[in-house]
């Protein structure tokens, strides 16, 4: 891992937003940075490009199950839309924790060090970071590999246990290929990607919505609690994605210093928001019209013949391009945690943790209900830690020190007590304590349980955190103890 040393270069600061700087490559043009600071000289690149970075991991097939499970559940076609939209404001969210990247030259997983101090964060990355992100990477790989069982199936070849496992090896193989490669081969690659991903779903939009009945409603439309208790699950189901990128600055890390921050949290929610939207509500369209359980199959007679291979690609390639990130994110986790590995090594052993999960997903569990009971019980810890985060970047006003943040010795500015920024602790388990109690998925809590199974997991966790932070922050900087405190 290279090494973390200062900013060797202080008159770089009032380098333009829009001017590009060479970066360091490792040699063959793998990146040779992991999660030490990235000097100002090394930073290049305009925040524009992060809206086809988050676009092309958007376009994919799970969004579109996401979608269509909405009306499984039992909602109205226009419910199940207006579910989408609201879920996916959570973007607004993911663009935010993007602001500190250029500000800090650091990823995510270092910059949380000011929310729970050196040794906290390591427990956070390990869970928030790590372990969430390597379920995300199974879930989705899961997805694409079912499309690639039609394709090898349209070919005539048995689609046994052992060529399902083949083809979940090759497309872990591929994603985690642009992984390694890092950063630079990201930003490249995703907007051809998210090109070509758009013709195809353009194609697909016509299909289905020539056959989209748009005054859908169930046979039992839901009403009272039961209506409140889906739709606010739905919401927690389609949140679930912007929340779980609580590591978006590790892909606006590299833009020089003076990116105004609005553009970089514009452009990350938009790329994350559009195609959001556009899929989920594809996937609830189709619904309305065919039986999504089983959305390969149930699809087919609405697309043109030469179409269906296409599209199977796509959600292939569109699963990739996701992956591709959150297996990058969860490799810089891992070295966060403490482990002295390259990035490099600690990609591979992200892909596979993710497809040892993914045959058991595809091979022994039913995959939707995995994917909803995951998606769902994830938020119970992602809408807390997304909440403290965001706090201490409005009461940071986003002045983050790369330099500092990288010292993980006691005498470091962001040891606190014992490693531990007790505040910040804190502040997450009160806001994941009020969303278990209200969360009904997998366990219902007892609030759930008193409202009728409304799930309330999500604004609870959110709300308890932010607050909770906010006090307890504000109580240290009003005592006058630095440099923890805003």
């Amino acid at each position: 891992m290279a090494s973390t040393l200062p900013d060797p270069s202080p008159d770089a600061r009032t380098l333009s937003a829009e001017e590009t700087v060479p970066v360091s490559r490792g040699s063959g043009g793998v990146e040779s940075h992991g999660i030490d600071h990235i000097p100002d000289s090394e930073r290049r690149g305009r925040p524009r490009e992060l809206f086809s970075v988050w676009a092309a991991a958007n376009v994919n097939y799970l969004s579109l199950v996401i979608g269509g499970a909405l009306v499984l559940m039992g909602l109205s076609l226009w419910q199940a839309l207006a579910v989408i939209v609201v879920g996916n404001l959570f973007w607004l969210l993911t663009g935010l924790l993007a602001v500190p990247g250029p500000a800090a030259g650091a990823p995510s997983e270092v910059i949380t060090r000011t929310l729970y101090g050196v040794r906290g964060n390591r427990v956070n990355n390990a869970v928030t970071g790590w372990l969430i992100s390597v379920c995300y990477f199974a879930l989705s790989l899961a997805a694409a590999a079912t499309a690639a069982f039609s394709l090898v199936g349209d070919t005539g070849l048995p689609v046994n246990t052992a060529v399902k496992a083949l083809v979940v090896v090759l497309i872990a193989a591929l994603t985690l290929a642009i992984s390694v490669y890092g950063h630079a081969a990201i930003v490249r690659l995703y907007l051809p990607i998210t090109l070509a991903l758009t013709a195809v779903f353009a194609v697909l939009a016509v299909a289905v919505l020539r056959h989209t009945d748009f005054g859908y409603v169930p046979e039992r439309p839901l009403s009272g609690n039961a209506l409140w208790a889906t739709v606010l699950a739905g919401v927690a189901l389609i949140a679930s994605g912007p929340l779980s990128y609580t590591t978006s600055a590790d892909f606006s890390r590299y833009l020089p210093r003076a990116t105004p921050a609005r553009a970089v949290a514009g452009w990350t929610a938009f790329g994350g928001f559009l195609p959001g939207v556009v899929v989920c509500g594809l996937g609830a369209c189709a619904a309305s019209a065919v039986d999504m359980n089983d959305p390969e199959s149930s699809l087919q007679p609405l697309l043109p013949a030469w179409f269906r291979p296409v599209f199977l690609l796509a959600l292939v390639l569109g699963t990739i391009a996701l992956n591709a990130l959150t297996a990058y994110s969860a490799g810089l986790a891992l070295q966060a945690v403490g482990l002295r590995i390259r990035r490099q090594v600690s990609v591979l052993i992200d892909g596979t943790v993710s497809v040892s999960l993914t045959l058991y997903a595809l091979l022994v569990s039913n995959f939707l209900d995995t994917v909803g009971d995951v998606l769902q019980l994830t938020v119970v810890l992602l809408g807390p830690s997304t909440a403290v985060y965001a706090v201490d970047i409005v009461l940071r006003r986003n002045r983050y020190d790369g330099p500092a943040l990288a010292d993980e010795s006691p005498a470091g500015p962001f040891w606190f007590t014992g490693g531990v920024n007790w505040r910040g602790a804190l502040a997450l388990c009160l806001g994941v304590a009020a969303s278990a109690l209200c969360v009904d998925t997998v366990y219902t809590g007892p609030l759930a349980t008193a409202l009728g199974g409304v799930d309330l997991a999500l604004p609870a966790g959110l709300v308890v955190s932010a607050v909770a932070y906010a006090l307890l922050m504000r109580t240290g900087a009003r005592s006058g103890r630095r440099p923890e405190h805003p």
